[in-house]
């Protein structure tokens, strides 16, 4: 069975140009098919300030109105996504940027409410993997901002993570694949302080141990979920780590499996 890595790259690593740029490169000399995910939302809501438009969160999740949907459809589809593909597009990497919403790739619907009314927040229902293969098998490399739609027309703001583990699940079945998950830290730490404390491989026995010695907690939370939430749908391998990560030679990453 063919290899598919899909990258999701956090925010930190977005806002910062020189950081960017050096993942962009190592993305780029990632073999065989692949795709990038995204999202971008430290830049909508910096932007959003200039324009007066006030970012709502709770628990860390955005409440998406109607002028906050406008504004990371500009921020997430537009600014950061054609910035990356452009990127891409010069070191030989030719990229097509997409949502959800184009070529119908990822379906959701929005997020009813119960306690806290999200607005225009999605929840993924599933991907359209044919389309996306032929896509892959075109030469092409999709990247994917934080975006899908519920097929009535409607836009929505759905969290970069689980957009990225939707992808590996939604693609499994015609690749072996492999989800990263790359942001500011080396791995999943054992001392938040030290981060060198790299976790290098966790089972779902040793998670279960994690969790209840409080070692994950707080964010990387509902990301350890969406790993083995993959791995248990037939996702062949998962990787938390930095954008050295990606590079060859990496050994300093934590890698996830059942």
């Amino acid at each position: 069975m063919k290899k598919l890595s899909i990258v999701k790259i956090g925010g930190n690593v977005i806002e910062n140009k020189a950081e960017l740029t050096k993942f962009l490169n190592n993305f780029s000399l990632i073999k065989g098919p692949k795709i990038l995910v995204h999202g971008g939302g430290k830049l909508a809501t910096q932007l959003g300030k200039k324009l007066g438009i006030e970012s709502k969160m709770i628990g860390g999740r955005r409440i998406t109105d109607d002028k906050s949907l406008e504004l990371i459809t500009m921020v997430y589809g537009g600014l950061v996504n054609k910035n990356i593909v452009a990127e891409l597009q010069s070191l030989n990497c030719n990229a097509i940027g997409l949502s959800g919403a184009d070529g119908d790739t990822i379906q959701a619907h929005k997020r009813p409410v119960k306690d806290i009314d999200y607005g225009f927040a999605g929840d993924v229902d599933g991907v359209s993997s044919t389309t996306i293969k032929k896509l892959l098998e075109a030469g092409l490399t999709p990247v994917f901002c934080a975006m899908t739609h519920d097929g009535m027309g409607q836009l929505l703001n759905t969290n970069a993570d689980t957009i990225a583990s939707e992808l590996a699940i939604g693609m499994s079945a015609a690749y072996e694949t492999t989800l990263y998950y790359c942001f500011e830290k080396k791995g999943v730490l054992m001392d938040v302080n030290d981060d060198q404390s790299v976790i290098k491989h966790i089972d779902s026995v040793s998670y279960q141990t994690l969790l209840e010695k409080k070692v994950i907690a707080d964010g990387m939370l509902p990301k350890m979920h969406n790993c083995f939430h993959a791995l248990e749908k037939n996702v062949h391998q998962v990787r938390i780590g930095d954008i050295e990560m990606l590079h060859p030679n990496a050994n300093l990453f934590t890698t996830l499996t059942l």
